[in-house]
C-alpha cells in the first residue's frame, strides 16, 4: 500500500470513530433508513441542482438532484426530507465531523450531530473529499472555468488541443488580475494553485453561494470569477452578452452523490437506482429539463453514460 493510500485509510478510520462517538444522531446504512421511514437529503442551494422557486409567499424546492433523490426515496418506500446546509458545514451534517481543505490537505474540525443520509447538490468528486466521504457512480460532467465580464480586457484563449496547456495559458493571463473564488467548494483557489499564479484572489465574506459569483463580478466586486460548468451554462443564459468564458482552470471533473463511508448498502442501492433511471429514460428527461444546453458541450459524456 502506498503512503498516500495509507494516510487516506487512517483518515477514514479516524472520521468513522469520531462520528460514532461524537454524534447522537448516528445512523449507519440502508436498513436504518427503511426502519426510520425517511431518507434525509442534505443539500446546498446551487445552480439547478437544488434551488428554491418563489411561488407567491411560498418557496418550492426544485432541481435535478431534488427530483433524483425524491425518486430514490420513493423507490426505497420511504419519505423524503430535505436538510439545508452551507458549503462550510455540509460534510459535517453527513459524517458527524466537519472537514475542510486547507494548505493542500484535509483539516478535520469539531464533531457535530449527523443530520442527513446523503449529500446531493451537484457535488464534485475531488481527491480530498474522497478521504472523508464515498461517492456514487458519477452522473454529471463538470470542470472549473474562468469567467469574466464582457468589458474585461481578458480574452478567451484559443484551445491548444491539450487541456493542460489551456489551463497553463489561463493561469498566465490572470497574473495581477482580480479573481473571485470560494473556499470549501469546487471553486476553492487552493485546489488549483491559484495563489501561485500571481492573481489577486478575492474570497467573499460570509456564506456566499456559488450562484452568487457572477452577480458579484457584475457589481464589480472582481473582474473575473471561477465558475463551474453547470453555473456557467445558467449564467450564459441569464446574462447573454454580458459575460465570457476565458478558459479552463481545472481538468474535466465529475459530479456524484456523497455518502458516509459506513453506508455501502445505501450507496449501492442508489447506484442501482441511478442505473435504472438511465435505462428507462427518466434521467435524460430530468437533465433536459434542468440543463438542456449541457448536451451541446458534453454530448460524449451522456452517450457513454447511457450505456452504464
Amino acid at each position: 500500500m502506498s503512503v498516500k493510500k495509507l494516510k487516506r485509510s487512517l483518515m477514514a478510520i479516524t472520521i468513522l470513530v469520531s462520528s460514532v462517538i461524537g454524534s447522537p444522531a448516528w445512523s449507519s446504512d440502508l436498513q436504518d433508513i427503511k426502519e426510520r421511514g425517511v431518507l434525509r437529503h442534505i443539500g446546498v442551494p446551487y445552480a439547478n441542482f437544488v434551488s428554491y422557486i418563489e411561488q407567491g409567499d411560498m418557496q418550492t424546492l426544485s432541481g435535478l438532484d431534488v427530483d433524483i433523490i425524491k425518486g430514490f426515496a420513493e423507490s426505497l418506500g420511504v419519505k423524503y426530507e430535505y436538510v439545508p446546509a452551507q458549503w462550510s458545514n455540509v460534510i459535517g451534517k453527513l459524517t458527524g465531523q466537519n472537514a475542510q481543505y486547507k494548505d493542500k490537505h484535509v483539516v478535520l474540525g469539531e464533531s457535530v450531530p449527523i443530520e442527513g443520509d446523503l449529500i446531493a447538490n451537484g457535488v464534485t468528486i475531488l481527491d480530498w473529499r474522497t478521504d472523508v466521504i464515498d461517492f456514487s457512480n458519477d452522473y454529471f460532467p463538470s470542470g472549473v472555468w474562468l469567467v469574466a465580464r464582457t468589458d474585461s480586457t481578458l480574452e478567451p484563449i484559443k484551445p491548444a488541443g491539450s487541456i493542460e496547456k489551456d489551463i497553463s495559458t489561463v493561469k498566465q493571463l490572470i497574473k495581477g488580475r482580480d479573481v473571485l473564488a470560494l473556499e470549501h467548494s469546487c471553486l476553492d483557489p487552493n485546489l488549483y494553485d491559484l495563489y501561485d499564479t500571481g492573481a489577486n484572489v478575492i474570497i467573499p465574506d460570509g456564506h456566499r453561494l456559488l450562484n452568487e459569483m457572477v452577480p458579484a463580478i457584475m457589481k464589480n466586486d472582481a473582474e473575473s470569477t471561477l465558475l463551474d460548468v453547470a453555473d456557467t451554462l445558467i449564467a450564459l443564459e441569464k446574462w447573454p452578452g454580458e459575460i465570457k468564458v476565458i478558459g479552463p482552470v481545472s481538468e474535466n471533473q465529475r459530479m456524484a452523490v456523497a455518502f458516509r463511508k459506513e453506508s455501502p448498502e445505501l450507496r449501492e442501492a442508489f447506484n442501482q437506482y441511478l442505473s435504472s433511471i438511465k435505462k428507462d429514460g427518466t434521467y435524460d428527461e430530468l437533465v433536459k429539463q434542468y440543463y438542456p444546453s449541457i448536451y451541446y458541450f458534453y454530448s460524449d459524456y451522456f452517450v457513454e453514460g447511457s450505456k452504464k
